[in-house]
């Protein structure tokens, strides 16, 4: 990813003082996911639960829908679901443009601003990118910056994304901070001094690009007490299709460094999709949810898709877990938050069929507006490959099937619409998926985007499309067999 690494005092002073640019709707603009009224957006940064909200800023340039000089912009919501945008939280300062980072609720007042301040700890990019905290006192309206910024510096060119949590066992600030193709350890008694603990990366996972936006949280087993860490790390290139992606590792953490139990095996991707980036999780959330959230774009052609008045959106608020895999390994599952069932409308079920060569549905996906969920149970899978395409009377088409022989799920945009905006973006994107007598699909159909669980978000793949008009027809197709499938659609309820 290109990122401007300096920026004269003058532009800063004019960005500062630029206003939104005219909020208007169009085609593309989604139902189910967040997106800034206009401008550009990419990473959620300083995501935190305080009073009954969940707080959301992000990587904003208010003046253009292309990448910039870079804000915090921010919004807020007592559900997931339905977003307050709020002003601009983080301006550029004499430091540098404002990059990711992370927020936290300061309890005990171990930093002086007062207890229960929101902290927000953040990259700023300049000559060089240094560490940097903010905090507000008014439930994150408003946030004035630490005086004695940078908080954490170094000469290495790529240093940022910092994300921070309070280790209890050792009663102090733990720090994961995204450094070249590494991740730092640094630990705080008060959010300001750091002091360096280890580094992990060498050896461990994909390398394909730049390393950004980790995370690191405690989740607990599957069926027992025994819990594992997760480190998030996104990077660009080098995702599992090409440009941004989202890997992880399981293992423990004892407050000083961060052990991958499995060091030997194949990456583990968050994501299979061409459109999951800089995934990161809230702090504080409630009855101790992981929930996490990601940019739903790619930096192959971010800056080309074809929206007018905004770029981009994010992906649906995900919790995560943890299972046990056949094999024994320990996986993440990625299931759409709860708080997605209030969207839906009245269902609209399809009685189970049997698939032998070509079924076309008739009315199923008719006046949704090019929004809804579809839930789909596939059965008695004799077929060697289970399918079935979105499409409308333009010809735009999404098929997604199943290859039994290689226990695949595939995923092919290439005639979703209008693709030719980047020679990156027509695609087919493939999931692994355990062998079963049954497999269950969750589709998140939302106008410029779909969404794929399977098997109830044991994997996921999340891609953009851009159909001319709404995908109102579906079909299903069997090639060497036949299989059984029944299906319900809920369209969106505002």
């Amino acid at each position: 990813m290109k990122r401007i690494t300096s920026i004269c005092a003058g532009i800063i002073l004019l960005l500062a003082s630029c206003t939104t640019l005219p909020a208007t709707d169009e085609p593309y603009r989604p139902a189910y996911h967040f997106t800034p009224a206009s401008g550009w957006m990419n990473d959620p940064n300083g995501m935190v639960y305080v009073d009954g909200e969940y707080h959301l800023f992000y990587q904003y340039n208010p003046a253009d829908i292309v990448w910039g000089p870079m804000h915090w912009g921010h919004a807020v919501s007592t559900d997931l679901m339905h977003w307050t945008h709020l002003p601009v939280a983080l301006y550029p300062d004499s430091l540098g443009t404002i990059f990711s980072g992370s927020a936290v609720i300061d309890k005990e007042n171990t930093a002086g601003f007062g207890a229960n301040a929101l902290v927000a700890i953040f990259t700023s990019a300049g000559k060089s990118q240094t560490q940097s905290i903010a905090y507000s006192t008014d439930r994150g309206r408003t946030f004035t910056k630490y005086a004695g910024n940078p908080v954490l510096t170094d000469s290495v060119p790529d240093f940022r994304d910092p994300k921070v949590f309070w280790y209890e066992p050792l009663k102090r600030w733990t720090m994961i901070l995204a450094v070249g193709q590494e991740m730092r350890i640094y630990s705080s008694p008060d959010l300001k001094a750091w002091t360096y603990r280890s580094s992990f990366g060498a050896g461990q996972g994909a390398h394909g690009g730049v390393w950004e936006c980790p995370d690191l949280f405690e989740l607990p087993g599957e069926g027992t007490d025994e819990t594992r860490w997760v480190l998030l790390c996104n990077l660009n290139p080098g995702g599992p299709f090409g440009g941004s992606g989202t890997q992880y590792f399981t293992g423990t953490f004892d407050g000083n460094s961060f052990t991958n139990e499995a060091p030997g095996e194949v990456t583990k991707w968050m994501d299979w999709g061409k459109d999951n980036y800089a995934t990161v999780t809230w702090s504080n959330a409630p009855r101790q949810r992981r929930i996490a959230l990601g940019w739903m774009s790619n930096w192959q052609y971010a800056d080309k898709v074809p929206t007018q008045h905004f770029r981009s959106a994010n992906t649906v608020p995900r919790d995560l877990s943890l299972y046990r895999r056949a094999d024994g390994g320990i996986y993440l599952q990625s299931a759409p938050s709860s708080e997605l069932f209030a969207l839906r409308g009245k269902a609209k079920k399809q009685a189970a069929i049997t698939v032998d060569r070509t079924y076309n549905v008739g009315e199923l996906l008719a006046d949704t507006d090019g929004v809804y969920e579809l839930e789909m149970t596939l059965t008695d899978l004799t077929a060697e490959v289970a399918g079935f395409a979105l499409f409308n009377d333009g010809g735009d088409r999404v098929d997604c099937y199943y290859n039994q022989m290689e226990r695949a799920l595939y995923f092919d945009r290439t005639k979703s619409g209008p693709t030719a905006f980047s020679p990156d973006f027509p695609a087919v994107t493939s999931a692994p998926v355990e062998q079963g007598d049954t497999l269950s699909l969750r589709l998140l159909v939302d106008r410029a985007s779909i969404e794929l669980f399977i098997n109830g978000g044991r994997e996921v793949m999340t891609n953009l499309v851009f159909p001319a008009v709404p995908y109102n027809r579906i079909s299903f197709y069997a090639k060497g067999g036949t299989f059984n499938v029944s299906s319900t659609l809920y369209p969106y309820k505002p």
